[in-house]
């Protein structure tokens, strides 16, 4: 092989978000480096800058010819540069939610913002990995880096505690992860490359079975499935809370992509098995994720069961394996980042201010801080899937794909707990609006009083502000949004073959009086 051959075969083209995103990362570290903790400010933004120049060259590489690179280990179409821009503006926020964080704690920013950096590189790779070996790789970058996240706060017993489990119970994932991989790379004849694994795979073994079994054990374990989701109740109260809001967007993203490519390539003639298992965390997701927020008392926790039952809704697009249903599913994910990263964002301003994440802290709040309040009660709402906020009309697609493909008992049940979610996401704002200024807090009533500026704003509250419209916006512009959604699926050649139903759009929905 000659070195132009190499260089066509390598294409590196492809990775250029990545390279942006790598490029910031060594500038951020080499600046914290040589000037200490006097950088902070500035590398923040440095980091911010970089990853929305790497946003702004997927928007570049938007419907150009789809193409692989590094000998067809990793490819980069429409749909990998939909998940690696829900992963880099996941990072974006988490960025300024940390800045304030972190500085308040007394630790390290510059360090922070590096190892954030590596995770977020870690899960566009993984975003886009067709092959075994870059599977692993990136992989384990996002959670060895996810883990480090996790106990930052090193004088804090919690975030210790909370590292340390999330640490053993992803090393254990990782191994049954790489167990089901080695499986496929024996019983292929010692192919890497998934969808060569899938040519010279063919009818059902034991083997194969269990390998898919083990697979799916791994991936689960990264979007927080029942029964792999004992990590992350303690996970999300002990750690710091920029880093919870980073695991719940960027990394469950990162979790489905490599569920959609891993199975639908390597797995097409098993499409029937998994999609039986994913329907089963599905309804253990829905049924566990929600019932059990209710008793919660701790914000995070509460948010940490949401997010369960979240990864459960997403699961009905995702295994129904229709054009409608993925493109229902991603559309779901794109909104998700905004709604549960704003109601982090209130999460911190909150803690930030009272010292608290109890939820009965929260009484009276909309007497001392009305802007927080209605942040949080319009995130909250929307997670909830209340119209006309950008959550009802995600849930609404993903259901409406799951009833034309005929999965009624999914979407009945998805019904049923999306009412229960309801109940706990109004419960938190009723405690804030309802409540009579005799009624308040504690923590409210000795609550710092707030300037909310025009300019000059602290960059929690640009998040917040972000966030919220996004929200809101979201959901008035659904149609652009889903039709964005849409054409990272039927561009993509791989997929058609395995999904024959039609996309569908706002167009396709009933009229609202049906609904």
């Amino acid at each position: 092989m000659d070195l132009t051959t190499l260089a066509t075969q390598l294409n590196v083209g492809a990775i250029l978000p990545e390279t942006i995103v790598i490029l910031t990362l060594l500038v951020v570290l080499v600046t914290d480096l040589i000037i200490g903790r006097q950088s902070d400010r500035w590398t923040s933004y440095i980091a911010v800058t970089g990853l929305l120049a790497s946003v702004g060259a997927m928007v570049l590489q938007w419907n150009q010819v789809e193409t692989a690179s590094f000998l067809g280990s990793f490819r980069s179409d429409n749909l990998s540069l939909l998940f690696r821009g829900i992963i880099a503006l996941s990072s974006v926020v988490t960025i300024l939610m940390s800045m304030r964080y972190v500085e308040q704690t007394g630790s390290a920013l510059g360090e922070f913002l590096t190892v954030l950096l590596t995770a977020t590189v870690g899960g566009m790779f993984l975003a886009g990995a067709e092959e075994l070996v870059m599977i692993f790789v990136s992989l384990e970058t996002l959670s060895i880096a996810s883990y480090i996240m996790t106990g930052y706060m090193k004088r804090d017993l919690r975030s210790n505690e909370a590292s340390l489990k999330y640490l053993l119970i992803g090393a254990a994932s990782s191994a049954i992860f790489l167990y089901g991989s080695s499986l496929l790379y024996g019983l292929s004849g010692g192919s890497t490359s998934l969808v060569s694994i899938a040519g010279a795979i063919s009818g059902q073994s034991l083997g194969l079975l269990i390998a898919l079994v083990f697979v799916i054990a791994g991936i689960s374990f990264k979007i927080s499935a029942v029964p792999f989701h004992q990590w992350t109740p303690d996970v999300y109260e002990g750690a710091p809370t920029p880093v919870v809001a980073f695991l719940s967007v960027g990394s469950k993203a990162a979790g489905f992509a490599l569920a959609i490519r891993f199975l639908t390539l390597a797995f097409p003639s098993l499409a029937a098995d998994w999609q039986v298992i994913f329907t089963v965390l599905a309804i253990l997701s829905m049924i566990l994720g929600n019932v059990v927020a209710l008793a919660q008392t701790s914000m995070k926790r509460m948010l940490a069961y949401s997010s369960i039952a979240q990864a459960g809704f997403v699961m009905i697009g995702f295994l129904i394996g229709t054009e409608a249903g993925y493109a229902s599913m991603m559309f779901y994910l794109l909104i998700y980042l905004f709604m549960n990263l704003g109601a982090f964002t209130c999460i911190i301003l909150f803690s930030l201010r009272t010292g608290t994440d109890d939820i009965n802290e929260y009484a009276g709040l909309y007497q001392k801080d009305p802007l927080l309040t209605l942040g949080l009660s319009l995130c909250l709402l929307s997670l909830g899937g209340i119209p006309p906020l950008a959550g009802f009309f995600g849930k609404l697609y993903l259901f409406w794909a799951g009833w034309q493909a005929g999965a009624y008992g999914l979407v009945l049940l998805g019904l049923l707990t999306s009412v229960i979610s309801i109940y706990y996401y109004i419960r938190v704002v009723k405690m804030m609006v309802v409540k009579e200024p005799q009624e308040m807090s504690e923590a409210v009533k000795n609550y710092p009083e707030i300037n909310w500026k025009a300019f000059g704003m602290r960059p929690l509250q640009v998040g917040l502000i972000v966030t919220v419209i996004a929200t809101s916006l979201a959901g008035i512009l659904g149609n652009p949004l889903f039709n964005l959604v849409n054409a990272s699926v039927t561009t993509i050649p791989t997929f058609n073959a395995m999904m024959h139903p039609p996309a569908i759009s706002v167009a396709a929905l009933p009229p609202k009086e049906d609904l």
